[in-house]
């Protein structure tokens, strides 16, 4: 296993004059705690963290609380905010591999990007990825979600020429894709989206599963909800350390974390898969929401424009490339099993 070996630790760390000290850092989240899966997932790592252990506790703050979404990263780089939950597609703009470690448009879902990331290299290229950057800090897995929405549109998608000339908020490296489609986009913070949508400076959005739009409201203006969820088959989320922080910490206190971090990628995924269908009765039954499914000609042509935008991000940038051809060779081993091994899926 090449991902850090982990010790579940229960005892309380012992200096030499007593009792060691707790380690107190706050933390700010991407996500509201009042946000089902993704808000919730953070609240849930910082009670898995102070229950287990004595030598560090951490604080959740909202976002904005300490410093905006997207400016988390260089808040923990520079120290001014010792950790953030949050994921690295945020940092699409700064780093042209960021958004490999959260979600792959037509790649890996959640449990094929879990063995990559802790069982092959995933988790040594992301550490890496920071550190070739600059950036002072430690990252690791602390969350995960099944295939999110692929957007709410206030007018139905019939074709690809339906696309040109919308203002879309979306995310990571499906932008890209859309945007060669004709579709303006733009990455707005979880809050942000409504406001957008009401004073219609965008005309369409995603953002994550039904359960989670619901809550922000997507439905009130954008009714047709388009699946599946090509351009994020499964949401990778991360925790970032100040490096200088982590690096003061005993092997005991880091282990700790790592245990709460991958216990919160099993509730994370779960609460996910549990909760969303009864959101998806709801929106049809009772807030006039279609569900859509592309289609199959459409798809084909964003699966296509993904593979050209992959060849050429892989081409202009050398990590891109090396992360990239990384996870394909993990992927062409992974096809073996599960071509294999899984009951097909029928579509009704």
């Amino acid at each position: 296993m090449k991902f850090k070996t982990l010790a579940v630790a229960g005892a309380v760390a012992v200096a030499a004059t007593g009792v060691q000290a707790q380690e107190t850092f706050e933390m700010t989240s991407a996500f509201g705690k009042n946000l089902p899966i993704l808000g919730t997932a953070g609240v849930d790592f910082v009670e898995k963290i102070n229950s287990i252990s004595e030598s560090v506790e951490f604080e959740h703050f909202d976002p904005g609380e300490l410093v905006p979404v997207l400016e988390a990263l260089d808040a923990v780089s520079n120290g001014s905010v010792d950790a953030a939950y949050t994921t690295s597609g945020y940092w699409q703009g700064k780093i042209t591999a960021a958004s490999l470690f959260a979600a792959v448009p037509f790649g890996p879902e959640a449990g094929e990007f879990l063995g990559w990331m802790l069982y092959d290299d995933g988790a040594a290229l992301f550490q890496e990825m920071y550190d070739q950057a600059g950036y002072n800090v430690h990252v690791m897995p602390c969350g995960i979600i099944a295939p999110e929405t692929s957007g709410w549109f206030r007018k139905e998608i019939n074709s690809l020429e339906d696309l040109q000339g919308l203002n879309m908020r979306f995310f990571g490296l499906g932008a890209e894709v859309m945007q060669r489609l004709g579709v303006s986009t733009s990455l707005l913070a979880g809050g942000d989206i409504f406001p957008a949508l009401e004073r219609g400076a965008i005309d369409a959005t995603e953002f994550s599963m039904p359960r989670i739009d619901a809550n922000l409201g997507f439905y009130q203006i954008a009714k047709f909800n388009y699946f599946p969820g090509w351009h994020q088959p499964a949401t990778l989320f991360e925790l970032l350390i100040n490096k200088d922080r982590w690096d003061e910490l005993d092997e005991r206190s880091q282990n700790q974390i790592e245990v709460a971090c991958l216990a919160n990628v099993t509730t994370n995924y779960a609460e996910g898969e549990a909760t969303n269908y009864a959101a998806m009765v709801d929106n049809v039954e009772n807030k006039g929401v279609t569900i859509k499914n592309w289609d199959p000609e459409i798809l084909k042509t964003f699966e296509a424009t993904w593979n050209e935008v992959a060849a050429e991000l892989a081409a202009e940038d050398p990590f891109f490339k090396k992360v990239w051809d990384d996870l394909q060779e993990y992927r062409a081993g992974y096809k073996i099993w599960s071509d294999n091994i899984y009951l097909p899926r029928p579509r009704n």
